[in-house]
């Protein structure tokens, strides 16, 4: 009874990616499918298992009973056209059902009324773009609340699979290939996620952060990632301003408003405002991205940042200046 309670008791904590705690109507579609599966699977446990209890006790054998084989007769028609015809009706059923959501969930909105957002897997980090309001970013993907957002997913490198728990199901992202799901939130809030495919080194630590705002919010978001400040004026921010082109960052990272539009590596633009780095597994601190530019490789394993041997006063100005985009 102990060790029961026990393995019962690990279901009872708060979980930030559990399915069973939909924010979407693509998660509550999918969990409704669950339900039904697990139910049907529910009753015919429960009828065999009755069946097999029933048989055990009126059965067994009994003080005195003579042991010789029990009359033999042939099978029951009926019963076994029973046994026959219910696990199809049942299979048929989840068929049906599942085979009708599918198409649902792949029914994308118009291009005239959807919020299109490009998803590109990198290793290990995610690059998002918005065609539609000339934005890219990477690892935060910000959406509006109660609206249909579609997503076109591919890979740059491996295979990858974005997986948002609270917001819909899995979906693989292949290179050269472009695969479509789509994602609502029907509250605000921060819904977190991972890939789902292994894919080298980094996997555990590919992580997905999904801020869904009230549109007002979401509004905010787009003007300030359109007119960024991204040059400062003087002090230790402008030092490291000079010294993200000078070490070597620009080669890979972009910022918006600036000359540095690098395409290896995350955009960077306004980076001050997303609560996490590192492709989502640090806090966005001082003292963690100081240390993040100082080693990436050993902060992340499998990085593909390289170690680029900052001298200290890069790493303050650099830091200065990161977090100075907001």
């Amino acid at each position: 009874m102990a060790l029961l309670s026990a393995f019962a008791l690990t279901g009872c904590a708060a979980a930030p990616e559990s399915v069973l705690n939909p924010a979407g109507p693509v998660a509550q579609m999918q969990l409704s499918y669950m339900y039904l599966s697990f139910w049907i699977m529910a009753a015919i446990f429960l009828v065999v298992a009755g069946v097999l209890v029933v048989a055990v006790i009126r059965f067994r054998e009994r003080r005195g009973q003579e042991r010789e084989l029990p009359p033999q007769v042939e099978g029951n028609t009926a019963l076994e056209v029973v046994w026959t015809i219910v696990p199809i009706l049942l299979l048929a059923i989840l068929g049906v059902v599942t085979v009708a959501g599918s198409f649902t969930l792949a029914r994308l909105a118009p291009s005239s009324r959807a919020l299109v957002v490009q998803v590109t897997g990198h290793q290990y980090w995610w690059a998002y773009t918005y065609p539609s309001l000339g934005i890219t970013t990477a690892n935060d993907l910000h959406i509006p609340v109660g609206e249909k957002v579609d997503l076109e997913l591919t890979s740059k490198d491996v295979m990858h699979a974005f997986w948002v728990p609270r917001l819909g199901g899995k979906t693989d992202l292949v290179p050269g290939r472009t695969n479509y799901m789509w994602i609502e939130a029907d509250r605000p809030g921060v819904y977190t996620g991972q890939c789902a495919e292994f894919c080298g080194t980094g996997h555990a630590d590919m992580r997905l952060v999904v801020e869904a705002q009230t549109p007002a919010q979401f509004q905010a978001w787009v003007q300030s990632m359109k007119h960024p400040s991204s040059v400062p004026a003087s002090g230790l921010a402008r030092q490291g301003y000079l010294d993200f082109k000078t070490a070597g960052c620009f080669a890979c990272h972009a910022i918006a408003g600036t000359p540095y539009q690098g395409v290896v590596g995350p955009n960077l633009t306004n980076l001050a405002q997303r609560p996490m780095i590192a492709g989502n597994i640090l806090r966005n601190t001082p003292a963690n991205l100081a240390a993040w530019l100082r080693n990436p490789p050993g902060v992340k394993p499998g990085a593909l940042m390289p170690n680029l041997h900052l001298s200290p006063s890069q790493v303050r100005a650099l830091v200065a200046y990161l977090e100075s985009l907001h």
